[in-house]
């Protein structure tokens, strides 16, 4: 980490007493987070949005923005983390931005299960919007894959007993990660691709044709040709006949459950890497659960790393890997991002998950949990760390200690409210909320799956 954190602690006490003292209106401004010039945060930033409306597509005018992305792209652009890659400098566009206009962009989601057992497909909608949106032009593709080791689908239909039928993870449960590609965007830059039935194949080097994974160390990665004709090895970049591009993005989006005991014990950031290593290379078993850190951590640091963590935490399934029956599940209307996925992790197993069912095993300090957290801190630590400003990527080490995180937390529903508008006017001494520790779910049902 570059700089010492800031500190602090805003609870509701604190916030209730800044309102009654006259901040009320920098403080229920969506943009209540750092205003400052766009230059990368200081430290291990993690960005958290609570207060997501049901109904997330709140935007008249933008059907498929999705009001909790929305305010996550806000919050990360106020804090120096700017969504769109361009020489234009906007709200959200910068030259040190994230996503350019030709990136061939690999969008990591949850597909081996389905109910709330998947990524929510609602957020991953407003996400591909987004992308397209760039605005100098987007001319790259947006690819939405999954490795589900001979068990995943991205039509949602996974097997469970007799239940056969579609149930994805989102307000209307037709809405697969196919549906989004074939009816919601119907889009030549938009594709999607399962490497189950590929996750045998194994190519040399010289292979730039057949789809497949190719091994690294003691890891493996996908290599594919989608259906917008890029060749993408994930490690190297995008091959064009001669050489490679850089012009590859990985964004890692998860959905926030409860995985098993005794082994994860929760998916987050880190343990979604194992839809992106193919397991058929025999290593399975030590990856269960011993070597899940050293592997997790490989892959964020040399094979390639997220340009962004994303965790889906609209629908929280506590008490089970599948997403169902309801009562397993909590609709927590959350997000949270970073670029350190043990931060992120750490993080969210304390703030979202844990408070939920006050279940001990879901805390980041379980020795089942710390213990890969650590391992894949130290990995990653060990390799080099992460910063690759070329590639987008900011933060350097990695962390699994809270104090050196910097949390920045806002409200959809108050962006939503909002407009949403920038101030014209901004303070002149920034605003900073971090809320670590506050731990109390902003709310939540048990989810009605039919």
């Amino acid at each position: 980490m570059s700089n010492a954190p800031f500190t602090g602690n805003w609870k509701r006490r604190t916030f209730l007493k800044a309102a009654a003292a006259g901040l009320s209106s920098v403080l229920f401004n969506p943009f209540r987070g750092l205003l400052r010039a766009a230059t990368p945060p200081a430290g291990n930033p993690v960005f958290w949005v609570d207060e997501i409306p049901d109904m997330p597509y709140a935007f008249a005018s933008h059907p498929n923005y999705h009001a909790g992305f929305e305010t996550l792209l806000y919050l990360l652009a106020v804090n120096g983390l700017k969504f769109y890659r361009s020489n234009t400098k906007t709200t959200l566009s910068g030259p040190i931005g994230l996503i350019a206009a030709d990136d061939i962009v690999m969008i990591k989601v949850n597909a081996q299960w389905k109910y709330r057992g998947c990524t929510n497909s609602d957020l991953v909608r407003g996400l591909i919007q987004r992308i397209l949106d760039h605005p100098d032009g987007y001319t790259g593709e947006v690819v939405i894959f999954e490795n589900g080791q001979g068990r995943g689908s991205l039509a949602c239909d996974t097997s469970y007993g007799k239940d056969k039928a579609v149930h994805a993870n989102a307000n209307d449960e037709r809405q697969s990660f196919l549906h989004l590609v074939s009816e919601i965007f119907k889009d030549k830059r938009v594709s999607a691709r399962l490497m189950d039935d590929v996750r045998w194949t194994f190519l040399t080097a010289s292979d730039h044709v057949t789809n497949g994974f190719r091994k690294f160390e003691d890891v493996s990665y996908p290599c594919i040709t989608t259906d917008g004709g890029h060749r993408v090895e994930l490690k190297e970049g995008v091959w064009n006949g001669s050489g490679y591009s850089q012009n590859l993005k990985l964004i890692n989006v998860p959905v926030l459950k409860h995985h098993d005991q005794n082994g994860s014990e929760i998916t987050a950031s880190l343990k979604h890497f194992y839809g992106v290593v193919s397991m058929a290379d025999g290593s399975s078993s030590v990856r269960h659960y011993d070597q899940l850190g050293r592997t997790t951590g490989t892959m964020a640091a040399k094979v390639r790393t997220p340009v962004l963590n994303i965790i889906d935490a609209i629908w929280v399934s506590h008490a089970s890997i599948k997403g169902f029956p309801a009562e397993a599940t909590f609709r927590a209307n959350q997000v949270a991002a970073s670029q350190d996925p043990v931060a992120l992790d750490a993080f969210s197993a304390k703030n979202i998950i844990y408070p939920i069912d006050k279940n001990e095993r879901h805390h980041p300090s379980f020795a089942g949990i710390d213990a890969w957290l650590t391992q894949a801190r130290d990995t990653i630590n060990n390799r080099g760390g992460l910063y690759n400003p070329s590639a987008g990527v900011y933060v350097d080490r990695v962390t699994k200690d809270e104090s050196q995180m910097q949390v920045f937390n806002d409200s959809a529903a108050r962006f939503v409210a909002a407009g949403p508008v920038l101030p014209t006017k901004q303070p002149k001494e920034p605003i900073r909320i971090i809320s670590p520790g506050d731990g109390v779910p902003r709310r939540g049902n048990s989810s009605t799956i039919r």
